[in-house]
């Protein structure tokens, strides 16, 4: 599996495990919402051991600009708030953050 696409569904299903728990404490939402959160969670946790890095806490940096533009896409297409330019501008710079942090070359030492 590509760092891409793990990180693209390990967005989704954090975002969305997330918005579950958010349901439950924020709307009233019923308890059960509480079981697919914590499998996306899950799910979510075991697709970041998938990229292949160096170290984890790459992985979670970079995954972290992932996690900032899927949120804002979440943010459109769920709440119907369209992100504003500097939305955009802000994912954008993080997302060419997290390719230097994923993909630079480095020495093996």
């Amino acid at each position: 599996m590509t760092a891409i696409a793990a990180f693209a569904l390990a967005a989704v299903l954090e975002i969305a495990a997330c918005f579950a728990v958010w349901a439950v404490v924020r709307s009233g939402a019923g308890v059960w919402w509480l079981a697919p959160a914590m499998a996306g969670l899950a799910g979510f946790a075991w697709l970041l051991t998938q990229v292949e890095a160096s170290h984890a806490g790459r992985t979670f940096a970079a995954y972290g600009a992932v996690y900032i533009a899927a949120s804002l896409g979440w943010l459109w297409a769920v709440e119907g708030v369209r992100p504003d330019r500097y939305d955009a501008i802000g994912a954008a710079l993080c997302l060419l953050g997290a390719a230097v942090i994923l993909w630079a070359p480095r020495s093996v030492a």
